[in-house]
């Protein structure tokens, strides 16, 4: 967990790159001085090593010149033979053998004590390589510890749990890795982000326009854009748990000044539309035994309720559209009519509903 130390207030509004929130960096600081620390010691390391190897290259030239120089007197030496004894002739020949093998095995081990030298080299230029990689990557993690707007825009912090109520995320608090604690969010460009039932999500679509009301402005309504369903249902807050609902997050198309973020918004969406026509009560609507079963209607005339087919269109839970067979302004009753009854008396008989 890391501690927030400090950071901007919400409701700011931040340029780009604008240092917007710090942790506590004191681990990762003492991190850096020891990488610090290291990187010095491993280049200490490394002149030292560089030293070594020109000082042992140097002694391994004059070995090799001596060498020679032993061979090159040991054959000066081996010329005199014929006015010495035999035994210092063999043992001149035995100086010049042993002077050539020595040279020999110098000229043998050179290329490989330089392989030696150079792999030594290679393994202390790699443990430099790192130590600066592990120092730059210190350095990194103490400026991650800072947090910078990535964008222009207004300071929305989320909320956390503390105690038995929500409340905003303020200095102090302790956050756990990849928890989110705030948003840079564009004024000029927001989103909504709503949920509708399992039930009804089936009828809305990527493009379905809206309209949003806001419970803050009561005479406020702007359009809106359904841009992304989710995929996943996620349960009702305290709701029972077979109540899920899917995520929904709707574009406000036209902005206004005064909606600003975390306001509570409700949103209609239109999943259809018809042209303006006779809205009917649902509940006025019949249909006849069978299956499909025809749509009527009672309408109230001068003789009493006469039974009419209609064609429906667009309907909700509460009304219907009709396209054909009503006029708007004719009364439809809302419960059959008594069939008995004389035809001037029962138009007081039902409970009656008018088109418009």
């Amino acid at each position: 967990m890391q501690v927030l130390q400090n950071v901007i207030a919400p409701g700011k509004v931040v340029q780009k790159g604008d240092v917007v929130a710090e942790f506590d960096t004191q681990y990762q600081q003492t991190r850096l001085d020891d990488q610090r620390a290291d990187l010095a010691q491993s280049e200490r390391g490394m002149r030292t090593l560089e030293v070594q190897l020109e000082v042992s290259r140097a002694q391994n030239q004059f070995a090799l010149q001596q060498a020679r120089s032993v061979v090159d007197k040991a054959r000066l030496d081996l010329k005199t033979t014929p006015v010495l004894s035999q035994i210092q002739s063999e043992r001149l020949k035995l100086a010049l053998e042993e002077a050539e093998a020595q040279l020999k095995q110098l000229l043998v081990e050179e290329p490989l004590r330089r392989s030696s030298e150079a792999a030594e080299l290679k393994q202390a230029q790699i443990q430099l390589a790192t130590t600066r990689s592990e120092l730059k990557r210190a350095e990194e993690n103490v400026e991650k510890m800072r947090m910078k707007a990535p964008m222009d825009g207004m300071v929305v912090m989320q909320k956390i749990m503390a105690g038995s109520e929500f409340r905003q995320i303020q200095q102090g608090d302790q956050l756990f890795p990849g928890q989110m604690f705030m948003q840079i969010v564009d004024p000029r460009s927001m989103l909504v982000a709503a949920s509708v039932n399992q039930t009804d999500v089936e009828m809305i679509r990527v493009g379905a326009k809206a309209h949003l009301r806001f419970d803050a402005y009561p005479g406020l309504e702007l359009p809106g854009k359904v841009i992304s369903i989710g995929a996943v249902p996620r349960s009702g807050g305290m709701r029972a748990d077979h109540m899920k609902e899917i995520p929904v997050y709707l574009k406000i198309e036209k902005m206004d000044e005064r909606v600003i973020p975390d306001l509570s918004v409700s949103a209609d969406v239109v999943v259809a539309s018809e042209p303006d026509g006779v809205i009917v009560p649902l509940e006025s609507v019949f249909y006849d035994q069978g299956a499909p079963g025809r749509p009527y209607v009672y309408v109230k005339t001068a003789k009493g309720f006469e039974k009419r087919y209609v064609e429906l269109g667009l309907r909700n839970h509460i009304r219907a559209r009709v396209v054909n067979g009503l006029k708007a302004g004719e009364t439809v009753a809302l419960e059959p009519p008594a069939s008995a009854a004389p035809p001037d008396k029962t138009a007081s008989n039902p409970s009656t509903g008018t088109g418009v």
